[in-house]
């Protein structure tokens, strides 16, 4: 097709020049410019496979190649979309190969963004389920993950055109596609927004939640219209460039798994689009990709050089369409002056895009007037994109983007979101997981634990947290959660229910399990120093009985009230919810007892407990962990006193085997992610092993050093850390451990 366009096009040419000289005298005949046939370049999606792109442009722009227009879906969009305006292939290679594409597509805020409150959740439950939405009306997400990483990629990569509203005012005329979820119909995307519409292009479904965009709901444009050359051939191209890296039809051998088939159903529901678009095409580069899968973006650099591989392969029919240095040099250029230039822009005012009050408010508190009237370099883009991650690591909505706008004669820096969640008033967030263990030799323990937390009730910040857990063992809870005015300051009064076991162990044997149930009324006041650390001060009163259940009876129960006062220091600065990898996690208490439900009198306290991550090497962690507690002289009560026994408490021993009125722990290990091991659903795979050492410090009994050592593999998954994994104690006796929902305690 493309050889009869070309022909066509000469003879045209060449009739019209004929008819010229004719016409003209010789005195005043000119040359005629011959004019060329405009090239349309079509980018089909294929998530990371839409990286040999690149690889394909790098060979067009060797051979002088001009592109007029481009259309693209998926991947190819954004791709698509940096190549018009202004961005070389080398420029496009280097941004794809120095991104952090994990820390992009992760599913939630990343613990050193979550705030402090939000931390706390993580620790509770590691991966929950999690509906949001009015407490009348509260759902799942729509998607697996916000997008909210790759939403501010894309708004930092398409700032300098933020105010173009029509996409052929490009350095070159683009558009890409999104698929209309409730029509079920290809919409082209030509103006408007640029980075929702490349938001919407790249939305797969399930994946990343959907964009609305001038009313309509939009999901990747892949769906329905893959490789966009119906798009590309309205927009005026006379000759169709198609590059095309969709995953090819598998055989029998690929439906013998589950991710096959659902592949293989996603293939088959839209080669028939695809076939009926590469008709349209003049020119076809489909590099060999069938090795590398639309999830590999750890590949980049092979993926890549496919690309231009792929296109070397075609490379003397794309030189039918090459331009002389002369002509490739006059349309740079031309390309280049309608390109934005570099100076950052400069907003008069930041809006914020958002309804609810107490929202909106939160928005402004944490941005205030950082932004105004100065220039949006790269360090300030670096200090805006950490505001905004650090608000949606709140838990109050799921993401948050910015953009320029114009429309009211002033620069506006617009803070919006594509969450409709962020209008609901008084948002509500309920929090479901499961804690797995098997921390006793002969039993399992199973709990049931919720979280339900409803913000601003009596008050903008406000938290009312409510917790749940049931199972093995219970606890209801409940905790107003009140700042002072705009500052750091807080109060939080709090009521709980607790119904768990007691342990009672001789000479390595347990002889007695007790009940207890503690009833606890407190209030605190605090200061939250920052998204790692809170203080709290505080006064608590409970009543606690413990009655025995199993075994021989130790004593008469213990029953009473106690009241305290205590103060506690918590620091958390570690990067991951299931299994960190650098860090320190630090809890310090201490307490003063009035009264005792034991029956004692006064009673000080202290303890401080610590785990730290240090990562050495892409792939090794070490650990560190351990603990100190004194009670200062004083014999605590069965319900005060400090105990050691289980994982990372001396694991080669029985959970709460030691009790006493002062101990000291420290431990040493290693975490190792082997590069053989494919990850478990979704997560990584550790191997690991640490030694342990303490004692229970207790006067007139037994205070020898305890040592065990402990190894197991440690599997992340959608819905918690699951460990197992074995202790041996320095006297030969081993445990067997499981664990699912948390690991580090």
């Amino acid at each position: 097709m493309i050889v009869f366009s070309l022909l066509a096009h000469s003879l045209a040419v060449g009739q019209a020049s004929s008819s010229q000289t004719q016409a003209a005298p010789a005195a005043v005949s000119q040359p005629s410019q011959k004019k060329r046939p405009t090239v349309g370049l079509v980018l089909s999606g294929g998530g990371a496979r839409g990286f040999a792109h690149i690889g394909v442009l790098k060979v067009l722009e060797e051979n002088h190649i001009p592109v007029d227009y481009i259309g693209g879906a998926s991947m190819g969009g954004l791709v698509g979309a940096l190549y018009a305006m202004g961005r070389t292939p080398d420029e496009i290679e280097t941004m794809v190969m120095s991104m952090k594409w994990d820390r992009l597509f992760q599913s939630t805020s990343s613990m050193q963004d979550l705030s402090y409150r939000r931390k706390e959740d993580r620790r509770n439950i590691p991966a929950p389920i999690v509906l949001k939405g009015n407490i009348k009306d509260l759902n799942l997400p729509n998607a697996l993950n916000s997008g909210q990483q790759i939403g501010l990629l894309i708004d930092r990569l398409t700032l300098p055109y933020a105010s173009v509203t029509n996409f052929a005012d490009l350095p070159i005329p683009f558009s890409s596609v999104g698929t209309d979820m409730v029509k079920g119909e290809s919409v082209t995307l030509d103006h408007g927004s640029l980075s929702r519409s490349l938001r919407a292009t790249m939305s797969v479904p399930g994946v990343f939640a959907p964009v609305e965009l001038d009313g309509r709901i939009l999901s990747d444009g892949g769906l329905v219209n893959n490789i966009p050359t119906n798009v590309v051939k309205a927009m005026g191209a006379d000759i169709i460039l198609v590059i095309n890296i969709e995953t090819k039809l598998g055989g029998r051998e690929s439906l013998d798994s589950l991710p096959g088939v659902l592949t293989q159903t996603i293939n088959v529901a839209t080669i028939d689009n695809s076939r009926r678009s590469l008709r349209e095409a003049d020119i076809i580069i489909s590099p060999d990709l069938q090795k590398h899968g639309s999830t590999d973006f750890s590949e980049a650099r092979q993926i890549i050089d496919l690309g231009y591989t792929g296109a070397k392969q075609k490379e003397s029919l794309l030189r039918s369409l090459s331009l002389d240095d002369a002509a490739w040099a006059a349309h740079l250029a031309a390309r280049h002056a309608r390109m934005r230039p570099e100076t950052p822009i400069t907003p008069d005012l930041v809006a914020i895009d958002v309804k609810d009050p107490d929202t909106a408010r939160l928005i402004e508190d944490k941005v205030a007037d950082k932004y105004d009237g100065k220039p949006l370099d790269k360090p300030q883009i670096e200090s805006l994109e950490k505001d905004l991650s650090q608000l949606t690591g709140t838990g109050r909505f799921e993401s948050l983007d910015y953009r320029i706008s114009t429309e009211h004669g002033k620069t506006e820096l617009l803070i919006g979101s594509n969450d409709p969640s962020i209008n609901t008033p008084k948002p509500t967030r309920l929090e479901i997981g499961f804690d797995v263990n098997s921390i006793d030799s002969d039993n399992v323990n199973f709990n049931f634990i919720s979280r339900l937390t409803l913000f601003d009730v009596g008050g903008h910040g406000s938290e009312w947290r409510n917790d749940l857990r049931l199972g093995s063992n219970t606890f209801l809870g409940t905790e107003y959660y009140r700042p002072l005015g705009r500052s750091k300051f807080f109060i939080a009064p709090r009521l709980s229910y607790e119904r768990r076991r007691i342990n009672l162990w001789i000479d390595g044997n347990r002889v007695a399990e007790y009940g207890a149930s503690m009833v606890e009324l407190g209030a605190d006041a605090g200061y939250n120093f920052s998204p790692r650390s809170e203080f709290r001060a505080g006064l608590q009163a409970n009543y606690a009985i413990a009655s025995q259940r199993i075994g021989q009876p130790i004593g008469k129960p213990a029953r009473g009230y106690s009241t305290s006062a205590g103060v506690k220091w918590t620091y958390d600065s570690t990067d991951r919810s299931q299994v960190p990898t650098k860090g320190l996690y630090l809890r310090t208490r201490a307490d003063y007892y009035f009264t005792s439900a034991a029956g004692g009198g006064r009673l000080p306290q202290a303890e401080g407990n610590f785990f730290n991550f240090t990562p050495v090497g892409k792939r090794n962690t070490l650990v560190t962990f351990g603990g100190l507690g004194t009670s200062f002289g004083h014999d605590p009560g069965v319900f005060e006193q400090f105990t050691l026994g289980g994982p990372f408490r001396l694991g080669g021993y029985g959970y709460e085997e030691f009790r006493g009125s002062n101990y000291a722990l420290g431990a040493v290990g290693f975490l190792h992610n082997p590069s053989s091991l494919p990850t478990f659903l979704g997560g990584k795979t550790y191997v690991g092993a640490w030694y342990e050492g303490g004692s229970m410090i207790t006067r007139g009994t037994d205070t020898n050093y305890r040592q065990s050592g402990t190894a197991g593999v440690i599997f992340e998954t959608p819905l918690g850390p699951v460990f197992v994994g074995g202790s041996i104690n320095e006297r030969g006796k081993s445990r067997f451990y499981f664990s699912f929902g948390r690991v580090f305690r």
